[in-house]
């Protein structure tokens, strides 16, 4: 099978691939949509519509990372990270033993509460931002289904979670240093490479394709629907 992995070519750093090419653009453009909503919001003058487009692209790479989480890659599918309590208890004492925590090819046990949690703050945080009014001159796109206390209850929530997610995506950046610091094991890098050190993941954990067609039909599709919504809203 052809891979349509760019770190499949020759001079690529070595080691078993597991997150694949959709994944890590998800990652990075979530980055890059949260901090451009937050910059939009915080610099003067009026960003507003860039504001707006950031929670579009929020709405639209969490859907799409929420169905890839079911028919995407091996390591990208829930059912291979999403672990119960006793699973989550067991690596939690692993990790603060002076040994080596139990390895795992994609997201841990603990990580994948993380990741949940996110992607339900960022889906909440842009759906909520759709029905906004800050009433004095900005409003969400699809105010106009929603009562004005019905919109002022989820600007409310809008704003709350905010700090919510600030909060989740502080601790996940310093669970990220944790590992790099104290279990000298670096999990930034392979959200660019795709690639885990050989050491910590067999061979048999390669994934052979990034299976990226089928990752952007679904984000066309929820780009697409998510178009429909807004241009048919009433004004």
């Amino acid at each position: 099978m052809v891979q349509d992995d760019p770190d499949s070519q020759k001079g690529a750093p070595k080691g078993p691939l597991v997150w694949d090419v959709p994944v890590r653009i998800m990652h990075w453009t979530l980055v890059l949509a949260v901090a451009g909503a937050w910059a939009s919001q915080k610099l003067p003058g009026d960003w507003f519509r860039y504001h707006v487009w950031c929670g579009y692209v929020v709405i639209v790479t969490v859907a799409t990372r929420l169905l890839w989480g079911i028919v995407g890659t091996r390591h990208a599918r829930f059912a291979s990270f999403v672990k119960g309590p006793a699973a989550m208890i067991a690596y939690g004492r692993s990790l603060l033993s002076r040994g080596a925590e139990a390895a795992t090819p994609g997201h841990n046990p603990l990580g994948a509460v993380m990741v949940l949690l996110l992607l339900a703050l960022l889906l909440v945080q842009a759906l909520t931002g759709l029905f906004a009014d800050d009433e004095v001159m900005n409003t969400g796109p699809l105010v106009a289904y929603v009562t004005s206390s019905r919109s002022g209850k989820l600007t409310h929530v809008h704003a709350l979670v905010a700090w919510w997610m600030l909060g989740a995506i502080a601790l996940h950046v310093a669970a990220a240093l944790f590992y790099l610091a104290i279990k000298r094991e670096n999990l930034i890098r392979p959200m660019f490479t795709g690639r885990r050190p050989a050491g910590r993941v067999s061979a048999e954990e390669s994934i052979r394709s990034s299976l990226t067609a089928r990752a952007l039909l679904i984000a066309a599709v929820a780009a697409a629907v998510l178009a429909i919504v807004v241009v048919t809203a009433p004004a």
